[in-house]
């Protein structure tokens, strides 16, 4: 599926996910003790973000001073960084995805699984991996790009 279609559609779902959720639980505990829930949770998905960011930062450090590429810490990086922006946005529901993206556990588990439908591509070539692959083959198809961003079988 393309891109555009589904963040179009999480551009109009998550609000209502969104709005439900903070009436339900406005309605439980009251709008006061929400909105200070809603500050509270911001203020620890920061705290975690800032915790895990700088042990993110030292593995790709240490990963550069012997001399090896730091490419899986790198995608971690990528994925607090989408949690950060997660947390960020007011709300239950992006409070909840962005502390699947923060925690180290669930985050390893959205990069094995990212990794798995991963397009890899290096100075120009693609190649497409398979669902069926184990995690350290990848079987594909060389593609060239074309200067104007389309690609040559």
């Amino acid at each position: 599926m393309r891109p555009l279609p589904i963040f179009a559609l999480l551009f109009l779902v998550i609000p209502f996910i969104e709005i439900w959720l903070l009436i339900q639980v406005g309605s439980a505990i009251g709008a006061l003790s929400t909105l200070l829930l809603l500050i509270l949770a911001g203020v620890l998905g920061m705290f975690l973000l800032r915790q895990q960011g700088f042990a993110t930062l030292t593995r790709v450090q240490r990963s550069m001073n012997e001399g090896q590429l730091p490419a899986h810490a790198m995608l971690e990086g990528v994925v607090l960084l989408v949690g950060g922006l997660l947390f960020m946005i007011p709300g239950f529901f992006t409070d909840v995805l962005g502390l699947l993206c923060v925690l180290p556990p669930t985050r390893h588990l959205l990069l094995k699984l990212w990794l798995k439908r991963a397009v890899v591509s290096v100075h120009g070539f693609q190649t497409h991996a398979s669902p069926r692959q184990s995690s350290r083959d990848i079987d594909g198809e060389v593609v060239e790009r074309r200067d104007d961003g389309s690609f040559l079988p």
